[in-house]
């Protein structure tokens, strides 16, 4: 299934055990950040290159990295004509250090005639992994969810949640507990579900609140602590609704209306939630104080602004500031007390990956596959671009010294 096209350079052996994971999408806490303090800032495709593997098939999933192993899901099409495609979706089990595939499991087959229409910016295998314990846990949207063991046997699959995607694939799932976590947001039907880690059983599954316009969206939930109690505050069409995370009964929500097709997943800082409200139009960002009850619209909504505000990629927040990147490469550093604009700047090109934050600087990569480094900072200052030049969606994953980038065929180990 695989083809190894490089192997570029040696030293790079690393005992699992001495490696932070990076377990989900967007790493520990689902916020960007990675402890690593020696992260490359200058690559191309000769340079800090360690290795670089093609990828059969199509997915914009991202890498995690858990135990030593890393995990991506990939949709690869086995038959196709002019009338019918039939799709296997797959895990993958690669190790970190040598690009070498562990594993390579198929855990669901889409049959011809069934509907998996996705927009040009996605794929059968879009939400990326999650890993916890001795289980990596998959999603394919309506195609199914899945947990794996580290050997690569499933352990269990559910394929009751049914719904119309109309773009595909879309949000990650989370872990809250021993429950896993994803949002079922069809133009049919909305939906939240939470299933038992270990067996697949549905604990809970909590409605959308009624809406009369478009209600399909693909956003990631976050789980949060306010007060001592915890909740997923889980972005959909029209609001966002914040969930009690042991039985799914929804505590507050922020209103919205008209926007759709929501895909940023949220941040959690200094008190306030921010949140992207998507479609049609020019998106509003919402800094959200979460200790209320019920609908909170017009009463914790701490600031708002839609001054270059992304569709696509998800917030960062550094200290007390809030770094954002626009779909159309306008970035930006605002206050996250009050919003206020310290710095807008065009890096050109255009953004569906969510930003990376190490060592005090920001990694963001276009869709065109160039990576601007900038400081985290209150005045833009740019320290790099590097050009893989291949069509990149996917976000950073990172493990130890090196950071992991998906690309339309390929996926690189890049470290100093």
């Amino acid at each position: 299934m695989f083809i190894f096209v490089a192997v570029l350079s040696g030293g790079f052996t690393l005992h699992p055990s001495q490696a932070a994971d990076w377990p989900e999408f967007r790493g520990p806490g689902g916020a960007g950040h990675a402890d690593s303090q020696s992260l490359p800032v200058h690559w191309d495709q000769a340079t800090h290159v360690v290795w670089k593997v093609k990828i059969p098939g199509k997915g914009w999933s991202s890498p995690v990295i858990h135990r030593g192993k890393l995990f991506l899901t990939t949709a690869v099409v086995i038959s196709k004509d002019q009338e019918a495609t039939e799709h296997v979706l797959r895990t993958v089990c690669l190790d970190p250090s040598s690009g070498e595939i562990v594993w390579d499991t198929e855990v669901f087959r889409v049959p011809v005639g069934t509907r998996t229409s996705s927009h040009g910016k996605n794929s059968q295998a879009s939400p990326t992994p999650i890993a916890s314990g001795d289980r990596v846990y998959v999603h394919f949207g309506t195609m199914g969810t899945a947990a794996l063991d580290l050997n690569g046997t499933v352990v269990w699959r559910n394929q009751s949640f049914s719904f119309d995607p109309v773009h595909g694939n879309g949000g990650s799932p989370i872990l809250s507990g021993e429950r896993l976590v994803f949002n079922c947001d069809g133009d049919d039907k909305a939906f939240v579900v939470a299933l038992d880690c270990n067996t697949g059983a549905t604990i809970w599954k909590t409605d959308r609140p009624s809406a009369q316009s478009e209600t399909f969206s693909f956003a990631t939930p976050l789980e949060i602590s306010v007060n001592g109690q915890k909740q997923i505050v889980s972005p959909g069409s029209h609001a966002v609704c914040s969930y009690n995370s042991e039985n799914g009964k929804e505590l507050w929500r922020v209103c919205y209306p008209n926007r759709w097709s929501v895909i940023p997943r949220p941040v959690y800082a200094e008190g306030l939630v921010f949140i992207c409200t998507g479609y049609v139009g020019p998106p509003s960002l919402l800094a959200i104080r979460p200790d209320g009850q019920g609908d909170v619209t017009e009463t914790h909504v701490a600031w708002q602004t839609d001054k270059y505000v992304p569709h696509t990629p998800s917030p960062a927040v550094v200290g007390k500031s809030l770094f954002l990147i626009s779909d159309q490469g306008i970035a930006t550093c605002r206050d996250v007390a009050t919003g206020e604009l310290h710095w807008r700047e065009r890096l050109g090109g255009k953004y569906s990956a969510s930003p990376l934050v190490a060592n005090g600087l920001i990694y963001i990569q276009s869709e065109e596959g160039e990576c601007c480094v900038y400081e985290a900072a209150k005045e833009f200052l740019e320290q790099s671009r590097n050009d893989l030049g291949e069509r990149s969606l996917a976000s950073f994953a990172v493990w130890e010294r090196a950071f992991y980038i998906r690309t339309m065929d390929h996926l690189y180990c890049i470290r100093k």
